[in-house]
C-alpha cells in the first residue's frame, strides 16, 4: 500500500511521475498549502509541512529524490535502478540533482548571485558550472546513465522541465534536447493528466 500526499502545484508532480513509472497502485491525498498541509495529522507524517511525501508499508519517505530512489528499490520489476553494485553514477546524479542543481536553479530563480570570490563557500559554486557539468554529461548520453532510463531521469528530468517551464535558468540546447527526449513518456503524460484533473477539482 502506498499513500501519496501531494498538491498538483508542487514537487509532488515528480513523485506522481515516478509512481506512474512503477505501475503500482497508490492512494492520493490532496493537501492544501494553507490548511491540510499544516494540520497536526499531516505534520505527524512530515513535520516540514510540505509535499510530496509517501507512506509505503508503514515507512514515511519525504523529499522527491529520496522517494524516487525508494520506489525504484521497492519495485525492482520496473527496472528504474541499476544493480546495487553498479549504482555509483546513479547515486552521483540523483544527489547532484537534489544538491547543487536544485540549489543553483532555486537561487537563480530568486535572483540570488553568489558574490564573486565566495563560490567555494556554497555547494554549487556558480550556476554556470552546474549547467556546464550537466549539459556536458547529457551531450554524450541519451539518458543520465546512458541508454537506460532510470529514476535519476525522473528526478533530474523534472528539474530541467521546471526550468524550461518557469524560466529558472538560461536553457541550454543540450538540456532542452534531453527534456524533449523524455517529456512525453507515457507515465509522465498520465501523471500530468491526473494532476490536472486534481487541480481542476480544487
Amino acid at each position: 500500500m502506498i499513500d501519496f500526499y501531494t498538491n498538483p502545484k508542487s514537487r509532488g508532480v515528480i513523485t506522481r511521475w515516478m509512481l506512474e513509472e512503477i505501475g503500482a497502485p497508490y492512494t492520493t491525498h490532496l493537501l492544501d498549502y494553507q490548511s491540510t498541509m499544516k494540520s497536526p495529522e499531516y505534520l505527524a507524517i512530515n513535520p516540514m509541512g510540505k509535499v510530496p511525501a509517501i507512506v509505503h508499508d508503514g515507512q514515511v519517505v519525504t523529499e522527491a529524490a529520496a522517494i524516487c530512489a525508494h520506489l525504484a528499490d521497492a519495485f525492482p520489476e520496473a527496472g528504474l535502478a541499476p544493480a546495487p553494485e553498479q549504482r555509483g553514477a546513479y547515486y552521483r546524479w540523483l544527489f547532484f540533482g537534489a544538491g547543487p542543481f536544485e540549489a543553483a536553479i532555486s537561487n537563480a530563480g530568486f535572483g540570488f548571485v553568489v558574490p564573486e570570490g565566495r563560490e567555494r563557500a556554497i555547494g554549487y559554486g556558480r550556476l554556470e558550472d552546474v549547467l556546464d557539468t550537466l549539459e556536458g554529461h547529457l551531450s554524450e548520453r541519451r539518458y543520465i546513465l546512458g541508454e537506460k532510463f532510470t529514476a535519476a531521469d525522473v528526478y533530474l528530468g523534472s528539474q530541467i522541465g521546471f526550468g524550461a517551464e518557469f524560466g529558472l535558468f538560461p536553457m541550454r540546447a543540450g538540456l532542452s534536447a534531453y527534456w524533449e527526449r523524455i517529456k512525453d513518456r507515457p507515465a509522465r503524460v498520465r501523471g500530468m493528466q491526473l494532476d490536472k484533473e486534481a487541480d481542476d477539482e480544487n
